[in-house]
């Protein structure tokens, strides 16, 4: 398949938008700086009932999944050789590496004692085996690393091009050897968040009777997967349009109009699965007769089943506007059913309650900020986006 070179949107650094966004990381920054000298206790909700909050909840379990569009993307162009697809690699991918990095940044923040990470990876006579949450651990160490060396290519074509001619020269011996060993590295990117969203979901599934009946089963590792999948695609769709808009950039329409009919029948999937589940474990009561807990689920059911419709139906396939309110709406479920598994259908007992703090809440606009300022920063600067720019560098 032949795709248009990706090259540097370029245009100014320092923008109003960027400017703002600078102002909430610098926020976020000096709060995180507090939250280290005075511990969790004052800075946050958290308790002894509730060991994590939104750091974990928002910023890994469903900020992992929201990155998943490098994994969704990679099982369709090199899994299934769709390699039409192609040219919405390298965005996934740069999505991906920041969601994974932010996260990563994100435990570091919520780990009562971060400077003992180091010893995960390398303490292996210490490791317990049957543990899921170790599994998580090590996959997204090694996939983050694995990203950020999918996405390598995109720096060293840049590098390759330096007037100086020692750093174009590593550059270009480095690129011919990422392309060779590049397969394998393909290879890992695939099989690691395969392992590590599916056992996100291993991990709540552990808290038994502790989580409400509606979100606990047995199949949590598989549903967690299922809909990461789908969120990824979905981010896809997002990213493309809101790249394509801000940055001046051709759409990739036909290529986002196709991925319609499969985020449509995954969807389709996760919920008759889901509700199969329910149904044959015996807990349809708890469907309507659950309060809060029932409510909820259904609108995590009805944010999941009007995209997968929209999406099925003509105008879902070829309307941009359709797709992006879908895929909106997508993000929002999955985001939704994670976070209901991990805080919201999570019941420690009775005298325990949890509500974020301001700095927890700022912290996170703080991380969500600074990953949306990475990713301008990188696309303006290396050929991460494909597709002609109608828009003067020096209006961008």
């Amino acid at each position: 398949m032949s795709h248009s070179k990706p090259t540097p949107v370029g245009g100014r650094l320092m923008t109003p938008g960027v400017g703002v966004l600078l102002l909430i990381f610098l926020v976020g920054a000096a709060l995180t700086v507090w939250r280290f000298t005075v511990g969790l206790g004052p800075a946050t909700g958290l308790s002894d009932g509730y060991p994590w909050g939104i750091w974990i909840a928002f910023d890994v379990v469903s900020g992992t999944a929201l990155a998943c569009g490098g994994y969704a993307i990679a099982l369709m162009v090199y899994i299934f050789n769709k390699g039409k697809y192609h040219a919405l690699v390298r965005p996934a991918l740069l999505t991906s590496a920041l969601g994974y990095t932010i996260a990563a940044v994100g435990i570091v923040i919520d780990v009562g004692r971060p400077w003992t990470i180091w010893r995960i990876p390398v303490s292996v006579g210490k490791w317990n085996l049957d543990s899921a949450l170790l599994e998580v651990a090590l996959c997204v160490m090694a996939y983050m690393m694995v990203l950020w060396i999918e996405l390598s290519p995109a720096f060293l074509e840049k590098w390759s091009e330096s007037s100086n001619k020692g750093w174009a020269g590593f550059a270009k011996g480095m690129g011919n050897f990422i392309d060779k060993a590049l397969i394998w590295f393909i290879a890992l990117g695939i099989v690691l968040p395969t392992m590590h969203q599916s056992s996100l979901g291993s991990v709540i599934m552990l808290a038994g009777h502790k989580l409400h009946g509606l979100w606990h089963t047995g199949w949590l590792p598989f549903l967690f997967l299922v809909s990461c999948i789908g969120m990824g695609y979905a981010m896809v769709v997002m990213e493309s349009t809101i790249s394509a808009r801000a940055f001046g950039r051709q759409r990739e329409d036909k290529m986002l109009a196709s991925l319609s009919g499969v985020i449509s029948g995954l969807l389709f999937f996760f919920l008759l699965f889901r509700l199969g589940d329910i149904i044959v474990q015996g807990k349809t009561a708890l469907l309507f007769g659950s309060g809060l807990m029932s409510i909820m689920f259904w609108i995590e059911t009805v944010l999941f089943l009007l995209p997968a419709i929209v999406l099925a139906s003509g105008k879902g396939k070829t309307n941009v506007g359709c797709m992006f309110r879908a895929s909106f709406m997508i993000l929002l479920a999955g985001t939704l059913y994670r976070f209901d598994a991990y805080m919201v259908a999570y019941n420690p007992g009775p005298g325990w309650h949890y509500f974020p703090s301001i700095p927890e809440i700022v912290i996170t606009l703080g991380l969500v900020a600074v990953e949306i300022l990475i990713f301008i920063l990188l696309v303006k600067q290396f050929p991460i986006l494909s597709g002609t720019s109608s828009v003067p560098a020096e209006g961008k």
